[in-house]
């Protein structure tokens, strides 16, 4: 294959014989093996219907009855690419002859999945080529299959380390460099900056933080109470904060039987422990009917449902959700729920309605409010390619809406959990401020405070009445919590 005045490879195809009679016959494969393929058509289902790899990946590994180690690979060539998408971007433009927004996108993730797997997977370099190559002839064809085994073949010249210092060498500053090598957009570099700042010895921590969001999360599983037990989820260990969790050894958790019943779920633990604490928070008086405002896809909702069984059997949990189809994974996730709550109910309408339809209706009630999801970017990482700061002008006025809701839903002495799977400020504390200057008779809970009590131990790196959690500190998701008594 030619070469540009850079050195870089032409995309223009090389002379057919010499091309074949050059490439070793470990190049020419013309097939895909079955874990690379789904690899590659998860990335583009990503990228073509905003779907998210979590929820797509899974039930295609079952579809194609690819296990074992083949699903193991599956999984983290799938995410690992996504996770370092940006990276990967910066180091292929270094050796291709255009910009990337020229290369065909199919073209490009094969690109992108040939990368992760010479650069961040213990697979020999010929190997990650020559089955590249191969997804390549499947999926873009012949002429794009050998202008993909150039360009790894250049790529492989190098390793990561020093890939790493080209790119961070031609970026202008501190937070250029840190975006383009942890592989985040530079705006969500500042965001969480900014966030951290807010914190004890935060100003430190962000090289840590942008790590742990690359770095793959275990399976944690939620044991929901009065459905399920330890013996229902053999190999797996307590973790550090909920004692509800679970986490999972090896495996597939939807092999548990308990798990296809619904009677375990699969929860981050920081999802769990804001959901315990805004159960364990004190009301005035009665305390038998809850409100979930934003219910998909029911995680939380399932686990409220279980304690409110244990509590009071009789009681009254509506579990609201705008959307039909994650209303229907509510319905899915409390099936077990049901039998232990007769007093179950799940809605679909705007939440931000409840507050008029049911003033003062509620005893508890939860908010677990969309947003950027900053907070998950390790368990969903294509979040961080789809999001931008322009976001946050839309996310913040319902934000305020939906709290506002929460807030003239529950009687006065009822208190409300306002959640958020983002650290950013803006959709965190300056949220609740500005809701509450405008609230009449609320109070601001010690969240902190609550959550030790619950825990039995000191929660680090709090300040003030709000819980933020961190997945460099607490190994979780970046949870934070806000508890408000009316």
């Amino acid at each position: 294959m030619s070469e540009d005045r850079r050195g870089r490879p032409s995309t223009g195809r090389p002379n057919g014989s010499r091309a074949r009679t050059e490439r070793r016959p470990q190049d020419r494969a013309k097939t895909a093996d079955p874990a690379r393929r789904a690899s590659y058509d998860t990335l583009r289902i990503v990228e073509d219907s905003d779907a998210y790899a979590n929820l797509t990946l899974p039930p295609m590994l079952r579809e194609r009855h690819i296990t074992g180690r083949d699903a193991g690979f599956a999984t983290e060539l799938t995410y690992g690419t996504l996770r370092y998408r940006g990276r990967y971007d910066a180091i292929i433009d270094t050796v291709v002859d255009r910009p990337l927004d020229r290369l065909d996108p199919p073209v490009l993730d094969v690109l992108r999945l040939g990368a992760h797997q010479l650069l961040a997977m213990r697979v020999p370099d010929h190997a990650a080529v020559s089955a590249t190559v191969g997804l390549a002839r499947a999926t873009v064809g012949a002429g794009s299959a050998q202008f993909v085994n150039a360009i790894l073949r250049r790529i492989a010249e190098r390793p990561l380390a020093q890939w790493l210092d080209i790119i961070a060498a031609e970026q202008p500053d501190e937070t250029a460099r840190l975006a383009l090598t942890t592989s985040h957009p530079a705006w969500i570099v500042r965001s969480l900056r900014q966030s951290l700042s807010a914190t004890p010895d935060g100003a430190t921590d962000l090289p840590a933080l942008l790590e742990a969001d690359n770095t793959a999360p275990a399976v944690t599983l939620v044991l929901r109470p009065g459905l399920a037990t330890d013996a229902d989820a053999p190999e797996t260990r307590p973790t550090r904060w909920a004692p509800t969790a679970r986490s999972l050894e090896h495996g597939d958790p939807g092999a548990l039987t308990a798990v296809r019943e619904s009677r375990i779920g699969v929860q981050d633990e920081g999802s769990q422990l804001v959901t315990l604490v805004a159960a364990a928070a004190p009301v005035e008086g009665e305390d038998s009917r809850w409100l979930d405002l934003c219910a998909g896809p029911g995680g939380k909702a399932a686990l409220l449902g279980a304690l409110l069984a244990e509590r009071a059997p009789d009681g009254e949990l509506l579990a609201n959700e705008i959307s039909a189809h994650r209303a229907r994974l509510v319905e899915q996730s409390m099936t077990a729920v049901r039998r232990v709550l007769p007093g179950l109910s799940v809605r679909t309408g705007d939440g931000r309605e409840l507050g008029e339809e049911h003033p003062g209706g509620f005893d508890r009630v939860l908010v677990d409010a969309p947003c950027t999801g900053l907070g998950a970017l390790r368990r969903r990482p294509e979040s961080r390619w789809r999001r931008s700061l322009s976001d946050l002008a839309t996310l913040g006025p319902l934000q305020r809406e939906l709290l506002t809701s929460a807030l003239a839903a529950t009687r006065p002495g009822g208190v409300v959990a306002y959640v958020t799977c983002s650290p950013h400020l803006a959709e965190t504390q300056t949220v609740v401020t500005d809701v509450l200057k405008r609230a009449e008779h609320a109070e601001v809970l010690d969240a902190v405070a609550i959550t030790e009590q619950l825990v039995g131990a000191p929660v680090p790196g709090q300040q003030g009445h709000y819980l933020q959690l961190w997945p460099h500190r607490h190994g979780t998701d970046a949870m934070f919590l806000a508890l408000i008594r009316r």
